[in-house]
């Protein structure tokens, strides 16, 4: 008879970690049948775990040794290069991979390297189509549970995660970053066109189409193109004649937002756009624009019939 046995941890020179030892059982613990229980537990194979780690002088499981960390708050293993700290060794080479740049786990299917094996693995479902975690509410599905956690709180209404500065609170704790950037001014995202900067990569990203000159957005009703989604939705409600902005105080409608805010400083008598050669106030910036022509000597448009010149465009009477 044999019991197959794991042993972590053996008193003496001798350490055992993990190693599973076939132990051959005396065939007289079996004379008589007088213990029934034991020779149940003598005809399986018994495994014992005992991963053996050294804890203040003595030998202790790792799984115990990890669980006092975690309450104790001790992180023993240290980067020699940023000074994070890590309750596990596997943790520290993990994070080491980051200031290496090694990626030692390959997709065979797109070739695209990973520093951690859990995240090619989780990446492996972008392939193979699998979304095995579903929303027991709207019926999404996602490919990582921690994908599904976090649309949750889309339903629950759940926000988490506050801003110290304003108290704005967030469903994801990469929105709270992105939204911190608004105080503290941060735009880590820069056009290598014009250099203007942004706090988040998406805007970077609508910013470049303006240098492309690319327009995927288009309208249907008149074949005209927009940089973004947002503009088409605005321009689609001039066909439909819809006008969901209202002003509050003459009950004037408009189809877009900028367009009220713009007619709100006729009631606020705001003029924040300043000229600096006679410091002369506008209302809206177009109007500085054309007024700035004056002391240019600008003259850009043209009459077809006579050839006369002004600064801005009205109907030729001759």
């Amino acid at each position: 008879m044999h019991l197959g046995i794991d042993i972590g941890a053996k008193k003496g020179h001798q350490n055992y970690t993990n190693k599973k030892l076939n132990v051959s059982v005396p065939q007289y613990f079996n004379m008589n049948n007088r213990n029934s229980s034991f020779q149940q537990i003598c005809s399986k194979k018994v495994q014992v775990k005992m991963t053996s780690e050294c804890v203040g002088g003595e030998k202790a499981s790792l799984t115990a040794a990890s669980k006092l960390r975690i309450h104790s708050g001790e992180k023993p293993f240290k980067c020699d290069v940023c000074s994070k700290c890590f309750t596990r060794k596997n943790y520290l080479q993990s994070h080491m991979r980051i200031h290496s740049g090694e990626k030692p786990f390959k997709c065979d299917v797109c070739s695209k390297c990973f520093f951690q094996k859990s995240n090619l693995k989780k990446h492996m479902s972008i392939h193979t189509g699998e979304r095995p975690f579903k929303c027991d509410v709207c019926s999404k599905c996602f490919i990582q549970k921690n994908d599904l956690k976090q649309h949750m709180r889309i339903h629950t209404g759940e926000k988490p995660f506050k801003c110290d500065v304003c108290s704005k609170c967030f469903i994801q704790k990469n929105d709270l970053k992105k939204h911190m950037r608004i105080h503290t001014g941060e735009k880590p995202f820069k056009c290598d066109v014009c250099s203007k900067c942004f706090i988040q990569k998406n805007n970077l990203k609508k910013h470049m189409r303006i240098h492309s000159g690319e327009r995927q957005f288009k309208c249907d009703v008149c074949s005209k193109c927009f940089i973004q989604k947002q503009h088409l939705q605005s321009h689609m409600r001039i066909h439909a004649g819809e006008k969901p902005f209202k002003c509050d105080v003459c009950s004037k409608c408009f189809s877009q937002k900028n367009d009220l805010k713009k007619h709100m400083r006729i009631h606020t008598g705001e003029k924040p756009f300043k000229c600096d050669v006679c410091s002369k106030c506008f209302i809206q910036k177009q109007h500085l624009q054309s007024h700035m022509r004056i002391h240019a000597g600008e003259k850009p448009f043209k009459c077809d019939v006579c050839s006369k010149c002004f600064k801005m465009t009205f109907k030729c009477s001759v």
